[in-house]
């Protein structure tokens, strides 16, 4: 099998010939990871990690913006991607959302896209799509605590809100997927619901502002032939009966961070019922640990997470930190790949 023939028998409920991998890393570590290998550009990092998934991406051309401003006009300060300086729609009435000045998707660039995929021929698994971080935007836009309170108190607003924001991403979305949907497998995006022990929003509350929007993305990715995973921090098990009602094939991040986020647990609740994706502790094993500890707890999730299929072995976040050892990650991989072959039929 190759790369791409392996991730889709795991979409498709099948057994590969050994359990996919995938590296999702800061650009600082990736750096840092071509210069311990001496190697030319990313991918041969990326070939070195055994990675069986690709990235392809729509290039930003609207109008200029303030430095370190988003497209949804809010600024932005603090160390790297930092944290909103301001909340422009914090007090805004129904009417103020609908005339609030919502970017453009054509200020997207989608035609890079095709050309991307084009290039690897097949090979690969290719993840595409804006990242449409919706809840994150929307908390940008609108403030954390004011936002949960509006839900309550004037939740017209805040639906409206959500609304304008994945129906940007969505009209995007659909430029890249008729410009290379042929060429794309899975549509990959981006919300953190959880906190380090719980979901930020649960139960009910979840299910009225935010399961509607994860239905409309992935029902569209779903339209164009793709398959869907989401990146997603933190403690959600609660949550994931939920985002498989809202038609999510792939799970990305399963930090261990609480006791319902163990492998294990993990594993006997929704193993069968959706993609798991994760799971090798990014910060005490990977950032803090040692290689000899990165190769045990390896395999610990293999003997775990494997049996049946429906795994994908990466770090239990989607941003390797520069400060993490190279040494480490090498490590899990290659025991990964050696480890994680299933048994031939």
């Amino acid at each position: 099998m190759n790369s791409r023939e392996r991730v889709m028998a795991v979409f498709q409920g099948k057994i590969p010939d050994r359990v996919p991998m995938w590296c999702g890393a800061s650009p600082e570590f990736m750096e840092k990871a071509r210069k311990y290998l001496g190697a030319a550009d990313n991918e041969g990092v990326l070939k070195r990690f055994h990675d069986d998934f690709r990235r392809v991406y729509s290039v930003y051309c609207g109008p200029e913006l303030p430095e370190r401003t988003s497209v949804f006009g809010v600024k932005r300060g603090g160390i790297g991607y930092g944290q909103a300086l301001s909340h422009p729609l914090a007090e805004a009435t129904l009417e103020d959302v609908e005339k609030y000045p919502w970017p453009d998707p054509d200020w997207y660039d989608v035609r890079p896209v095709r050309e991307a995929a084009e290039a690897y021929g097949k090979e690969y698994a290719v993840m595409g799509g804006e990242w449409s971080p919706f809840f994150h935007d929307a908390v940008d836009l609108m403030g954390m605590q004011n936002m949960m309170v509006k839900m309550y108190e004037e939740p017209e607003v805040v639906q409206a809100v959500f609304r304008h924001i994945v129906d940007f991403y969505l009209a995007v979305n659909k430029r890249i997927f008729e410009a290379a949907g042929d060429l794309i497998d899975i549509f990959f995006f981006g919300n953190d619901f959880g906190s380090q022990n719980g979901p930020l929003v649960g139960g009910e509350t979840f299910r009225t502002f935010l399961k509607p929007q994860v239905a409309r993305l992935c029902s569209q990715a779903h339209e164009y032939g793709l398959y869907t995973m989401l990146h997603c921090c933190g403690s959600i098990s609660e949550l994931i009966p939920d985002l498989i009602d809202a038609g999510l094939d792939a799970l990305q991040s399963l930090q261990p961070v609480t006791p319902s986020m163990q492998a294990d647990v993990l594993k006997k609740a929704y193993g069968g019922k959706i993609i798991m994706n994760g799971c090798v502790n990014s910060v005490t094993v990977l950032l803090q640990g040692t290689e000899e500890l990165a190769r045990a707890e390896t395999k610990r999730i293999l003997d775990i997470m494997a049996p049946g299929g429906g795994f994908i072995l990466s770090p239990s976040h989607d941003y390797l930190l520069e400060e993490t050892p190279v040494e480490n990650v090498i490590a899990m991989y290659d025991t990964a790949y050696t480890c994680g072959v299933y048994p031939s039929i």
